[in-house]
């Protein structure tokens, strides 16, 4: 049973930046796309980045290109989003996702295994 828990969250004022981290555990496939999404009040879940255990490739939403970057470890067991210049906008709670599969997404639909999420909110 794959398991993922989220750490990292807080406030931050714009401009500032958060690092969050995912630590998963239980997966065994070979490829398997991790992803973070977050939802903000009233909102629709949305996909901000993907990244793929085999070959690292990584999808972001274009709100957050150039500013967020997802990485993985050698260890593959904790994925971490560096969230830098963030904006009001970026206010939501986030979740980190997983999947086994080969193509990865940023479609909350695609993902089956979900953490319980962390709280970001950027704010003067």
């Amino acid at each position: 049973q794959v398991q993922l828990v989220e750490s990292g969250g807080g406030s931050v004022q714009p401009g500032g930046s958060l690092r969050l981290s995912c630590v998963v555990s239980g997966y065994s496939h070979v490829r398997t796309c991790i992803g973070w999404f977050r939802q903000a009040p009233g909102k629709e879940r949305e996909g901000v980045t993907s990244i793929n255990s085999f070959d690292h490739s990584t999808l972001y939403a274009d709100s957050v290109k150039g500013r967020f970057t997802i990485s993985i470890d050698t260890a593959k067991t904790v994925v971490v989003l560096q969230m830098n210049s963030l904006k009001p906008e970026d206010t939501a709670k986030y979740y980190c996702a997983a999947e086994p599969g080969t193509y990865c997404s940023l479609a909350a639909r695609d993902y089956n295994y979900w953490g319980q999420g962390t709280q970001v909110t950027v704010s003067s």
